[in-house]
């Protein structure tokens, strides 16, 4: 079950544990060397949420803010969720192919959490 998506914008649905979504978030897709490379480095704040395509950790050296990142599978459940302080260096998750970040504290309030599973609907244009 491959996933191919295109550096650009789109939404996190997050499903909760009867199928209905939970959340709608504003999604920035990163998918390319570059774009994967930056993620939130400079960034004060970010609207919804980043995902990083493939990706099995992350760092926040140079970051402003601290995050909450979530290791999707291939299958976009969450395996893990954890908030990162900056200057830090994540443990790559080996089941992990995707990450979304954003700022802490917000994860928990759009029901993403371990065995939670998302999707990205990819706008058009």
């Amino acid at each position: 079950m491959r996933r191919r998506w295109r550096d650009g914008r789109g939404e996190l649905v997050v499903r909760g544990g009867g199928g209905e979504p939970s959340a709608r978030v504003p999604l920035e897709i990163a998918t390319s060397y570059r774009a994967r490379t930056k993620g939130l480095l400079g960034r004060d704040s970010v609207e919804g949420a980043i995902l990083l395509s493939p990706a099995n950790s992350v760092h926040t050296f140079r970051m402003r803010m601290p995050i909450d990142v979530a290791y999707l599978d291939r299958h976009l459940r969450v395996i893990a969720v954890r908030t990162m302080r900056p200057g830090r260096l994540g443990m790559p998750r080996l089941r992990a192919r995707h990450v979304v970040e954003t700022e802490a504290g917000v994860m928990s309030e759009w029901g993403v959490r371990e065995g939670a599973g998302v999707e990205v609907v990819v706008s058009g244009g």
